[in-house]
């Protein structure tokens, strides 16, 4: 009479004391520095909802002037600057106000090989300047009523 021979799966092998160690313990980092900027009113209170969220390396702003931005608590932070150090930007509108700054961010980010996503949020999409304004810059362009898209873009970039 033989004896059978156990086998253990990949998954319990892995699971095993002896694979242990080869674990990563640690956080993994974040893939991207990523900057959020409102360009409106209304996206303003968007990018304060989202950055009570546990993000990586994501910092956000409001668009003050295609020179000038300033961070959540009201800090002006020139715009070549916030942009020099990322490596995406997503734009969020709700109006067309902010188009101007939009065409500027898309501007220096196309010139620094930066990646844009436009967030255009609303029911009745009134943003066509915003749109256009974004449309030759980004590679992601969204238009959605709600919120919880941006959420998903954002974990979707790895922010």
């Amino acid at each position: 009479m033989s004896q059978a021979t156990v086998q253990l799966s990949e998954s319990a092998r892995a699971a095993s004391a002896h694979e242990s160690r080869f674990r990563i313990d640690v956080p993994i980092a974040p893939a991207r520095s990523a900057r959020i900027v409102a360009l409106d009113d209304r996206a303003a209170g968007v990018a304060h909802h989202l950055a009570a969220l546990p993000w990586a390396d994501a910092r956000f702003y409001t668009a003050v002037s295609t020179e000038t931005l300033h961070r959540l608590d009201g800090t002006p932070v020139p715009l070549d600057g916030v942009i020099a150090r990322t490596d995406v930007v997503v734009v969020l509108a709700t109006e067309d106000r902010g188009h101007r700054v939009a065409a500027e961010i898309g501007r220096i980010c196309r010139r620094r090989g930066i990646t844009t996503a436009g967030v255009v949020l609303g029911e009745g999409f009134e943003v066509d300047e915003a749109v256009a304004a974004l449309r030759p810059y980004a590679r992601v362009l969204l238009l959605s009523a709600d919120e919880g898209d941006v959420v998903e873009l954002l974990t979707a970039l790895r922010v």
